[in-house]
């Protein structure tokens, strides 16, 4: 199957210098969202139709699909932009190339659409459909193209709303912009399409009249509205964001996490979560972020590509940045920030605490307010505290620096020379009490 992501439109009521393939929902780009939704049930090359300009969504789907075999070019460019069939004839060297193919096309903007859905478009081609028409019911279906249906269920037109009679815009079934298609002559069906229209342009619907007219059968697949959901503006962005979160927390519900306050867990589209994990309330999971089995995170805490072992206790107020990597039972408290760094069985930092690029050993405790004082301005350096050590509260370890197995670092200490194991480092300057100067400071005669 050859599949056919059209992104060439504008976007311009998103009203961003942006194009709109790139906006995001959960994490991942609505191209992204649709290049997967095809990879999950289709068996052959993808290939995305852009218009004049949009390098950047070019260059997006030239790498997303660079692993994949492609015969051809991935990319086309749409460089009139006159509907949508003269965006899929765009790609007429693909077509050409895989004659012998079954073709999905779908927009870009469509980013809640379940490979699920696609399936069964495709089944629909198994049984013998040489067109499926993906539709939904709409609840207030004003403004979308109708399905006409004969007496045996298959579709006989799809009717716009400015030319359906009163009686056929009682009719809830609509378009819902996918079509899939398994025609001897794809090509030379499409070549067929005219512009005779009040905005002379070619639509990919016409295709369903051209094909009646040859004999060949049309069939519409349902699902629900909210998955064909398009994205003109910021607003329907906000809203298909929302149907997205809404998923992933039943998703994870029904895996066998806990979530104290589901409305105000936030996950992206790759977070995995295992099971009888407990989520509590105001958690963001960016992308790239794995949570395992029996793990607590508690409530005010933001994660983007780091990785939580079973059993580890994240927070409250913590924030695990990339390369952050929690291994069995670690307990990382309030306030505490982590960043490129692997922190190994049982090990602690419960208090106010920046640890950045490197690594804590397995049982290694870490005092509150410690820094890992990872940059010198022009360059990053690793800090390495190994197993058993103890970081006493307040201390500053400048890196590179090394901390050997069970070593002790007095509180307050600025460490900047390796400790070996075993060994107590204290860095301080030595105090200096002076007797009654309190006293004396209070009685002093005011200038």
């Amino acid at each position: 199957m050859l599949s056919i992501i059209l992104a060439a439109g504008k976007g311009t009521r998103m009203k961003s210098q942006l194009p709109k393939p790139l906006h995001k929902v959960g994490g991942r780009t609505l191209l992204e969202h649709a290049l997967a939704s095809t990879s999950g049930i289709a068996v052959g090359p993808q290939v995305v139709v852009v218009g004049p300009g949009m390098e950047r969504v070019a260059e997006l789907a030239k790498t997303a699909l660079q692993d994949t075999a492609q015969p051809g070019p991935a990319v086309y460019v749409q460089h009139d932009q006159r509907g949508t069939a003269d965006a899929v004839l765009a790609a007429r060297e693909a077509l050409a190339t895989q004659p012998e193919s079954d073709v999905i096309v779908l927009f870009c903007d469509t980013p809640l659409l379940r490979p699920e859905t696609l399936s069964r478009m495709r089944e629909a081609l198994v049984r013998g459909a040489n067109i499926a028409v993906l539709a939904f019911e709409a609840e207030d279906p004003a403004g979308y193209g109708r399905i006409l249906r004969d007496a045996t269920g298959g579709v006989r037109a799809i009717r716009e709303h400015r030319d359906a009679t009163p009686e056929e815009q009682e009719i809830r079934l609509c378009n819902g912009g996918v079509m899939a298609f398994s025609c001897p002559d794809l090509l030379g069906l499409l070549d067929r399409i005219t512009d005779d229209n009040a905005k002379r342009e070619f639509y990919l619907t016409d295709a369903i009249e051209i094909a009646l007219g040859d004999g060949l059968r049309v069939e519409a697949v349902t699902c629900p509205e909210e998955e064909v959901m398009g994205i003109n503006d910021r607003t329907q962005l906000a809203e298909a964001e929302a149907v997205f979160q809404a998923r992933a927390r039943v998703a994870a519900m029904q895996n066998g996490a806990t979530l104290i306050a589901p409305g105000t867990v936030w996950f992206s589209f790759d977070t995995r979560i295992g099971q009888d994990v407990t989520i509590e309330p105001n958690v963001f999971f960016g992308p790239g972020v794995e949570i395992a089995d029996g793990a607590t995170v508690r409530a005010n805490c933001h994660f983007e590509h780091a990785k939580v072992g079973p059993g580890a206790i994240v927070g409250p107020f913590a924030r695990l940045r990339p390369g952050a990597v929690l291994s069995a039972g670690v307990h990382i408290g309030n306030f505490v920030e982590v960043k490129n760094l692997e922190m190994g069985e049982g090990a602690k930092a419960n208090h106010l605490a920046y640890l950045g690029d490197g690594s804590v050993g397995a049982g290694a405790n870490i005092g509150a307010g410690t820094i890992f004082c990872n940059y010198d301005g022009v360059n990053k350096h690793r800090t390495v505290v190994e197993e058993g050590a103890f970081v006493g509260s307040n201390s500053s370890l400048v890196a590179p620096v090394k901390v050997g197995a069970g070593a002790y670092i007095g509180s307050g200490s600025v460490i900047t020379r390796d400790i070996a194991p075993g060994d107590l480092a204290i860095e301080r300057s030595e105090q200096k009490t002076i007797p009654g100067w309190a006293a004396r400071k209070k009685n002093a005669p005011k200038a």
